[in-house]
């Protein structure tokens, strides 16, 4: 196991209670805006300040795209906790999107 994964893992051990999430976007169309809008509200609601959410836009980081296959947008992953799971869309439909994450309510 490389130097890289070992430091990945041990993160994640410390940090399993942190949820991690990146939400992939292509500018600000309204699509992306309501998604980035529902996230937050999500986040602020179940998961308090345990969470680390980070914005990517498409268009100015295509290697990252590339690199984490994401094909639509907007795309929510949730790298942490483990397995990684994959939301398509604007996020609007709050129930799903919490049953994918396996928050609380």
């Amino acid at each position: 196991m490389a130097q890289n994964e070992n430091e990945d893992i041990a993160y994640q051990e410390v940090n399993n209670d942190i949820y991690s999430l990146r939400l992939y976007i292509t500018g600000m169309t309204p699509n992306c805006r309501k998604a980035v809008e529902n996230i937050k509200t999500i986040c602020e609601k179940y998961l308090l300040e345990n969470y680390e959410l980070e914005i990517i836009d498409m268009y100015q980081e295509p290697e990252l795209t590339i690199e984490h296959q994401i094909l639509a947008s907007p795309t929510l992953v949730r790298l942490r906790p483990l397995p990684v799971k994959k939301l398509l869309g604007n996020l609007s439909d709050f129930d799903k999107v919490i049953t994918v994450l396996n928050l609380k309510k």
